[in-house]
């Protein structure tokens, strides 16, 4: 349902249907999966991408690939997410080291990040919403 709307051009305004649209798709991976959802100038998705597998406990994020991908899509911005296996949401100092880094690289080519999402057991925590983003 939540795809749906995404492929009707709806703009990903609302934190918490972006919280659960990650949630939607990450969630129930045995293994670390890093996603992003490229949006254009009016918050509307461009595409979704899962970029990064990893093992159970970690995946290892490249910002040059995410700029990458954004440039491809034209993004005008971005919203990241990635689950947990071990089902906790709460984000870690690496989550937020990568928010940073993330957020640094895309400024230079003009993509906003907008959020980082960590999916776990119940809603998915909102980066943005705690300040770190």
């Amino acid at each position: 349902m939540l795809a749906a709307d995404l492929a009707r051009g709806e703009a990903m305004t609302d934190p918490t249907a972006a919280g659960r649209y990650f949630s939607q798709r990450l969630r129930g991976f045995a293994h670390e999966v890093f996603a992003v959802l490229f949006l254009d100038s009016r918050h509307r998705a461009l595409a979704f991408e899962e970029l990064f597998r990893g093992t159970i406990d970690g995946a290892e994020v490249h910002p040059r690939e995410v700029v990458r991908r954004a440039l491809a899509h034209n993004a005008a911005a971005v919203i990241v997410g990635h689950n947990h296996p071990s089902g906790s949401r709460e984000p870690s100092a690496a989550d937020r080291a990568v928010t940073a880094q993330l957020k640094q690289a895309l400024s230079l080519v003009d993509v906003r990040l907008l959020d980082h999402f960590v999916v776990g057991d119940g809603a998915a925590v909102s980066l943005a919403a705690r300040g770190w983003v």
